[in-house]
């Protein structure tokens, strides 16, 4: 596997990957988080347009696609409740993480590529989103607090850091 930046050619299928999300969370008790078409192809786009889409690809296949940022504040970790960060040193951002198929593996090889790049990352997800949780305890990561996303729902904040 390897990670590369995507590019607008690969919009259809970064959307394949986001639909096969979202069914998989409505599958497993998240029918909350990812709805109303979120993430749709404007923000696709706008991901391409500011190379932060990332893609990781294996035999020409696109197995997974993550917003990755770095050094960038994120607005919606401003202010976190009920809870704290690790520290207030820059960090990297991971959004919109989605994987075809369920191949075991790729959310895993995209995390370790953004720690890669910077130990110190931020990501959130739903409260429902059970998978990702064990994953994202599974990585190293620290559960910090409620940060609340643009439209004002919830979402659990997580931290890793070296």
């Amino acid at each position: 596997m390897n990670i590369r930046k995507a590019v607008f050619e690969d919009i259809s299928e970064i959307k394949k990957i986001y639909e096969h999300a979202v069914r998989y969370m409505r599958k497993n008790n998240n029918p909350d988080q990812w709805k109303d078409g979120y993430p749709g192809i404007e923000i696709i786009k706008e991901d391409i347009k500011n190379e932060k889409s990332y893609l990781c690809v294996e035999n020409n296949e696109i197995l997974g696609v993550f917003y990755f940022a770095l050094g960038e504040e994120d607005p919606t970790y401003k202010e976190i409740y009920q809870g704290s960060w690790i520290n207030d040193e820059p960090y990297g951002v991971i959004h919109r993480i989605a994987t075809i198929k369920n191949k075991r593996g790729v959310a895993g090889f995209c995390v370790d590529y953004c720690f890669g790049k910077c130990q110190n990352l931020r990501i959130d997800t739903h409260k429902d989103n059970l998978p990702m949780r064990r994953f994202l305890a599974k990585k190293g990561f620290v559960e910090c607090g409620i940060i609340h996303i643009a439209d004002g729902s919830e979402r659990i904040a997580y931290q890793k850091c070296e």
